[in-house]
């Protein structure tokens, strides 16, 4: 199994860059063990390496799988063969920053993975809690964050000949967003009927 685990490590050490390389060979593999995953990666395998380039300089990676992208049935195959890698070019392509140590490798059954630092650092903005002002600065930021990634990963040109110059595009993204929320609305309260009726049984936490 550790012959196997090197050998698969060397793949995707072979898919960083130079310089990420050398920084990676400053550590030895110790260890490794399977993790459990979150929900929205049930039914995928997950696994966390341990590597030391000192005796208080641990480096954690985790090994995720990869699998065909729910759009592909509707935008067709991925140009490339290895789920992990379309995940990993999507991601280098789309963010401004990213893991360093961000790559794929193919298992030895012909499951498909990526590996990265393993930071669990997730982020949630109160936003139930945001005021009119700080929402609008949100949205800023986030409209900032998702133009950013489509200029990086398409046409800018194209994508601003596109929106015009006139206000048709923002207000369309204005009228849906209105209409989303209305409709979320909508489920919420059938979600709480059904309950309230019997359809639907819940399970509390306290």
């Amino acid at each position: 199994m550790e012959a196997r685990v090197r050998e698969a490590f060397e793949h995707y050490r072979a898919t960083l860059a130079e310089d990420r390389r050398l920084l990676l060979d400053r550590y030895e593999f110790k260890d490794m063990a399977m993790k459990v995953v979150g929900v929205g990666s049930v039914g995928t395998r997950c696994a966390i390496m341990l590597l030391m380039g000192g005796a208080d300089d641990p480096l954690f990676l985790q090994v995720k799988e990869a699998r065909a992208s729910v759009l592909e049935p509707y935008a067709g195959q991925s140009a490339y063969t290895n789920h992990g890698q379309r995940v990993v070019m999507g991601q280098r392509l789309m963010q401004s920053a990213t893991d360093i140590f961000l790559g794929w490798v193919e298992g030895e059954l012909g499951n498909h993975f990526y590996i990265r630092q393993l930071r669990d650092m997730k982020v949630k903005p109160l936003v139930e809690l945001f005021g009119p002002g700080l929402m609008v600065q949100y949205a800023e930021a986030c409209g900032w964050a998702l133009a950013r990634a489509h200029a990086r990963s398409g046409d800018a040109a194209k994508i601003s000949g596109y929106l015009g110059k006139k206000e048709d595009f923002d207000e369309a993204i204005a009228d849906f967003s209105e209409s989303y929320a209305d409709q979320n609305e909508k489920d919420h309260k059938a979600l709480v009927r059904a309950v309230q009726e019997g359809r639907l049984e819940v399970y509390l936490e306290r």
